[in-house]
């Protein structure tokens, strides 16, 4: 593949990424109580903290994406977070009927995404990033 190419395709899959993770972010942020809440409705422990986590870990991540700094931790980090809220928040398993099909459709799209952010920790950012700029 062309080094150009791949460089765009780096940077497209970085920004796809972000694209997802910081408007999460933000929202929890800003509607914090909701998030609480709706971390407290599946019972896990200390949800005020829990919250602020999530949002931390979407936020910074996002943000270490698009500059391209610190790509491969902020992958792995956003993809192990992706990948335990996906087990909590998305159980279709334990669902009614009518309820397992959206969740689980919503589980595999986060399984998907966890493979996308594991393909940019194994390449990492690319040229057009502060990763590649500090060598």
């Amino acid at each position: 593949m062309p080094h150009t190419l791949s460089n765009t395709l780096n940077l497209v899959a970085r920004l796809l990424m972000v694209a997802l993770f910081l408007p999460a972010g933000i929202a929890k942020l800003t509607g914090f109580d909701g998030t609480v809440g709706y971390i407290a409705s599946v019972g896990l422990p200390l949800p005020a903290a829990g919250a602020a986590l999530a949002a931390a870990v979407e936020i910074l991540g996002s943000l270490a994406l698009l500059a391209g700094f610190g790509t491969r931790i902020a992958a792995i980090a956003l993809a192990v977070f992706t990948l335990v809220a996906s087990f909590f928040f998305h159980a279709y398993w334990a669902m009614p009927a009518d309820q397992a099909f959206m969740q689980q459709l919503l589980f595999f799209k986060n399984i998907a995404v966890v493979g996308g952010l594991l393909a940019i920790a194994a390449n990492g950012a690319g040229a057009w990033s502060v990763d590649a700029r500090r060598g």
